[in-house]
Order: structure tokens, then sequence, then C-alpha cells
């Protein structure tokens, strides 16, 4: 028995209604479920024109069929790094009436920064 017999039809849709259904099913912290059920229809059905509406149209030309071409960029040398400075590291710390003061060469800049760690722990 068809569902014509019944007394039945399929509803149709307009496209303006299923883009706005399928919007308001997109933003953040919505339910799919609570769209479908304010727009009266299943959520099965709004998940399928989701689905639809994610797909490209037919007449879409994908992308690795369009004819590619190499184009050549100006690419400048990155800046040289900042010469290391002649000026030894000074550390000065106090502690209470104490005072330490520390000149580290920049060239063992690690071993300062390892000092400096178990000093302050």
């Amino acid at each position: 028995m068809d569902q014509t017999a019944l007394g039945r039809r399929r509803r149709v849709h307009s496209a303006e209604f299923k883009a706005q259904a399928v919007q308001v099913s997109q933003q953040p912290g919505v339910s799919m479920a609570a769209v479908a059920m304010a727009h009266g229809i299943n959520a099965n059905l709004l998940r399928r024109w989701v689905h639809e509406m994610a797909q490209p149209p037919l007449d879409a030309v994908p992308v690795s069929d369009k004819p590619v071409g190499f184009i050549a960029l100006p690419i400048s040398a990155p800046p040289a790094p900042p010469a290391p400075s002649a000026e030894p590291i000074r550390i000065e710390v106090r502690r209470g009436a104490t005072t330490i003061a520390v000149r580290w060469p920049p060239s063992a800049a690690d071993a300062c920064a390892a000092w400096m760690r178990e000093l302050l722990r």
C-alpha cells in the first residue's frame, strides 16, 4: 500500500528553508535535534541536508583539475642574528643585608642561567 492511499504525502521544503535550518544548526552550542524539532522536521532529515550542503556541487571543478603554474616569489635573506655583545652578563642578587655581584662572559650564558636556577631554588 503506498502512502498516498493512506492520505500521507511527502512535504517539499524550499531551498531557503533548508539553508536556514542548516545555518541555524551549525551555530556553536546548538543541538541539531532541537533545531529540527523547532522547524517541524526529523533530525535525520536535517542531518542529511547538512551533509548535502557540505558536498561540492556536481559541476564544481576539483582543485587538482585546474592548471597549475609556478609562481616565483622573491625571498629576502633572513636577518642576521644580533652580534654577541662584548659586555659581560652582570647579575646582582640581594638577600637581606647581603649583596652578591657576579659577572659572566656572554659565551657562558647557558652556565649563567643554570647557576641562577640553582640559586633561586
